[in-house]
């Protein structure tokens, strides 16, 4: 009895160190497409923010870069989008690739640190075509890849288990392709393919991959397919965000 009691307790606290992390602060994932302003919570921060002090790492083995220090801002290259709000969180202008990662956010009096680190992981959410891709028009066949591009350390099972993650393509009323016969969709580890033939009417239509949790969707990117003029044999490729679909990536 006394050896189920341990193998009890010892399972409990493995779930709940991959709930919190190392911190004893339960870690935040956030997950954006690119173009968007993203908002990363500090779960530590006093009133004041003057004590706080943000730093990140987009890499186990590279080295961390203070962001803010004590509430003031440091001389960085991404140095005029990056903001703090009221409630001392973290705020990222039109974020990028480049922004994904780890990042932590700390309070210092005098020199000591108060209280735990608070944890936030930032993830990248793209849609890209097939690499095989030569040519868009009607009846050729075309291959979108969505992927969720995580921090390393971070496992997509412990995201998809834990934090209820996944992801879904829609078209554009918003609507489950899943079922679609017209698609062939194979999901992965947070990669998620879907397959279809080019019909006339798909010139400008746009397909939509989501990242839900539970019902809520977290983020969304979107593509879509321009054919090109008969004269011209040239494909035009067009992608966008669901922030900002007028732009052209």
């Amino acid at each position: 009895m006394a050896n189920k009691c341990l193998i009890f307790l010892l399972v409990l606290k493995m779930i709940c160190s991959l709930l919190k992390g190392t911190s004893g602060v339960k870690d935040t994932h956030v997950i954006f497409s690119s173009g968007e302003n993203v908002t990363l919570p500090c779960n530590n921060a006093g009133s004041d923010c003057s004590t706080t002090t943000w730093n990140y790492n987009n890499n186990r083995n590279s080295e961390t870069i203070e962001l803010f220090k004590k509430g003031k801002k440091n001389n960085i290259e991404r140095y005029e989008r990056l903001s703090l709000g009221s409630d001392c969180s973290l705020n990222i202008n039109k974020a990028s690739k480049e922004d994904y990662g780890s990042y932590t956010c700390q309070q210092f009096i005098n020199d000591h640190q108060q209280g735990n680190d608070a944890r936030v992981y930032l993830h990248f959410l793209h849609v890209s075509p097939s690499s095989t891709q030569t040519e868009i028009r009607p009846d050729s066949s075309v291959s979108l890849s969505c992927q969720l591009i995580l921090h390393d350390g971070v496992l997509c099972d412990n995201l998809v288990r834990f934090e209820g993650i996944q992801l879904l393509w829609v078209n554009q009323a918003g609507v489950d392709l899943q079922r679609d016969s017209r698609y062939q969709i194979s999901s992965g580890h947070c990669i998620s393919t879907l397959t279809t033939k080019l019909l006339n009417e798909d010139n400008n239509r746009k397909w939509t991959c989501q990242v839900k949790k539970g019902t809520k969707v977290e983020a969304s990117f979107s593509y879509s397919v321009k054919y090109s003029a008969p004269a011209d044999t040239t494909p035009v490729r067009s992608v966008t965000n669901s922030e900002s679909l007028s732009n052209t990536q």
